[in-house]
């Protein structure tokens, strides 16, 4: 699948397992979640558009460029939280929307209980910044409202994905790219990433 970019950074594999270690404390977590958020956010911001921009510098002037699109974030709360302060060390511009889902615990469907995007979209590329791709409903339904919203490009920005959400992901929107650091081997029987991490929310808030 075109659309899934898996990160062959050293410095992702690495913090992916000490993320994943059952023994990283809740603020280590938080402290590699922020990391990993920005080393993918780079890389999925490779492609944004830029205009020729020149500046002066002490000793003359430099032919540069300055970034054209306007760039929104969408964390899904409450996990997509703790990727946001790396994406704002990247891109301290950005405007940042949530959206609350949780997945109902018996039918594995998201549900949503919080939206507050304004009425018409003021970005050219939205970010949704969710680090398990489990089963795709969440990111699909994600999807789902931006697109409804009217945002011309989208990307996802996860840490850790099974097969099974980055296939109903592709297929439900083959048009959003998928940046993640790692494809784990499947779902276990109540919708968890194995070998995965665990509850990302549990583990960064202590929970």
């Amino acid at each position: 699948m075109s659309q899934v970019h898996v990160s062959q950074h050293p410095l992702v594999a690495h913090k992916l397992t000490v993320l994943r270690d059952e023994q990283t404390d809740h603020r280590s977590f938080r402290e590699l979640m922020r990391e990993l958020a920005l080393l993918l956010v780079y890389e999925a911001t490779q492609d944004v558009r830029l205009n020729p921009r020149q500046v002066k510098t002490p000793m003359g002037y430099a032919q540069g460029s300055k970034l054209v699109d306007a760039i929104g974030l969408v964390p899904v709360l409450r996990a997509g939280l703790g990727m946001v302060e790396g994406a704002l060390m990247l891109l301290p511009s950005v405007q940042v929307w949530h959206i609350g889902l949780y997945r109902d615990e018996h039918t594995l469907r998201p549900v949503q209980y919080y939206n507050r995007l304004p009425d018409a979209p003021t970005v050219e590329v939205c970010l949704i910044l969710d680090p398990m791709l489990a089963t795709g409903g969440s990111a699909v339904a994600t999807v789902d409202i931006l697109k409804k919203w009217g945002v011309p490009r989208i990307k996802y920005v996860g840490l850790i994905a099974a097969p099974e959400g980055v296939k109903r992901l592709s297929e439900a929107h083959p048009d959003v790219p998928i940046h993640i650091a790692a494809i784990d081997e499947r779902l276990n029987e109540v919708g968890f990433i194995v070998p995965g991490l665990g509850d990302a929310g549990d583990r960064q808030f202590g929970t």
